[in-house]
């Protein structure tokens, strides 16, 4: 084979074993629930050119691209999966596809680790995620080994191996298992704070032998001290978030909140701190003892009061779908519909550093789209196409597949030999 002949073949290979590029779409007569200033915008149409939204209006044309009739339903940006490990985690109980934390008995602070270099963008998890409408989420480094856990990242579930947008560091603060690998007690987590931020500061030498952090982790940490990217932090209790408050703003750091299950009594010290919090919906009951405050009000009040409030739920990564299950919650409790959509795009886009790329649909954002049967924060409604960065996911996962697999008329042999 000559040379050329072999360099063509090789193009057409990658070509053929590439995604699928992405093509001109125009969206006709949807409901666009644009996540942005403009509302939402009934009977409009949505131009998609080179992956990005180009016009969204009325009477639209765009020869020679693919037009889907949207006949009314409803159009959002692709939703947000909440704080999870999709990606890096593929079975929580084999500890060969867990990557989230690190447990260094000599050196516990590790602030430097960063799961994103263990994502994996083929991961079975993500197509049984992005089919439920979810297009992109907030990597996490678990606490398994200290309270300060390490970094992640957003992730578009697009295929792209890479994170986009700033890192971010997770803390988990309270009690039981946070208090665990603290001293026992929450009056150590701040010691413990207080003793790293003066090591990323200078303030302690770097061989001293009561040093909690390494080099890199004290560069790391200067960053955060620095306000490039937001600190994490996982915190229930009215009277640690309190303290949260005050550190923060004492060493003027950018962080949001997971989880505030009693957040809402702090509701107007959050808004202004321009705090983002990031709430489990249905969390109604006392878990444990720092969430003897919790209320199915918790968004409605945080939003009222002026707090960007999302959606995550804590171990929720094989289950992501159920993200919009909580913003539907929260609207049901008094949360209006259109900030409920918001905290499932819009705000955890601002909140962690991809606002100006995804989380609504707006002109030169790119085409993370869902065009969904009905109202999308209504779990009777389904996800009837996706598009990151303007082209056509399969509706496919491993999930679709073996359940059309068996629900197949019994052959000569059985099901599990069937194709």
């Amino acid at each position: 084979m000559s040379r050329l002949s072999l360099r063509a073949l090789c193009v057409a290979l990658a070509v053929a074993c590439s995604p699928a590029l992405a093509q001109d779409v125009l969206i006709r007569n949807a409901t666009v629930h644009t996540a942005s200033a403009q509302g939402t915008l009934q009977n409009a149409d949505v131009l998609v050119r080179d992956g990005v939204v180009r016009v969204v209006g009325s009477g639209l044309a765009a020869p020679g691209a693919t037009v889907v009739e949207a006949n009314g339903r409803p159009l959002t940006p692709a939703l947000f999966g909440g704080i999870t490990e999709i990606g890096i985690e593929e079975v929580s109980g084999e500890s060969s596809t867990a990557d989230s934390a690190v447990t260094l008995q000599d050196q516990p602070m590790r602030p430097e680790f960063d799961v994103t270099l263990a994502y994996n963008p083929a991961s079975v998890l993500i197509p049984v995620t992005r089919v439920e409408g979810v297009g992109f989420t907030l990597l996490a480094a678990s606490t398994g080994g200290s309270f300060i856990a390490g970094q992640g990242g957003v992730v578009r579930l697009d295929g792209s191996p890479d994170p986009v947008g700033p890192r971010a560091l997770f803390v988990r603060l309270g009690g039981g298992g946070a208090a665990d690998l603290s001293g026992k007690s929450r009056a150590a987590q701040w010691m413990l704070l207080d003793q790293m931020v003066a090591e990323a500061r200078g303030r302690v030498p770097v061989d001293s032998p009561h040093a909690l952090l390494t080099p890199a982790g004290r560069a790391t940490l200067a960053r955060y001290l620095a306000g490039n990217g937001r600190i994490v932090v996982a915190v229930n209790r009215a009277a640690d978030i309190r303290q949260l408050l005050r550190w923060s703003q004492r060493e003027n750091v950018r962080i949001a909140i997971a989880g505030g299950a009693e957040a809402w009594t702090l509701a107007p010290q959050l808004a202004q701190a321009k705090v983002p919090v990031f709430v489990d919906a249905l969390a109604d009951l006392p878990a444990d003892f720092d969430q003897i405050g919790a209320s199915l009000e918790n968004a409605a009040r945080l939003d009222r009061a002026g707090v960007p409030v999302g959606f995550s739920q804590a171990g929720e990564s094989h289950n992501a779908r159920k993200n919009r299950q909580l913003a539907g919650n929260a609207v049901a409790n008094g949360l209006p519909w259109e900030d409920g959509l918001a905290g499932l795009t819009r705000v955890p886009a601002e909140a962690f550093g991809v606002g100006d790329r995804v989380g609504s649909i707006a002109p030169g954002k790119l085409a993370d789209l869902v065009l969904w049967s009905g109202d999308p924060l209504d779990v009777a409604n389904t996800a009837e196409q996706v598009w990151l960065g303007g082209r056509a996911i399969p509706m496919r996962s491993r999930q679709t597949e073996l359940r059309d697999r068996y629900l197949q008329q019994a052959g000569p042999l059985p099901r599990a030999y069937s194709k």
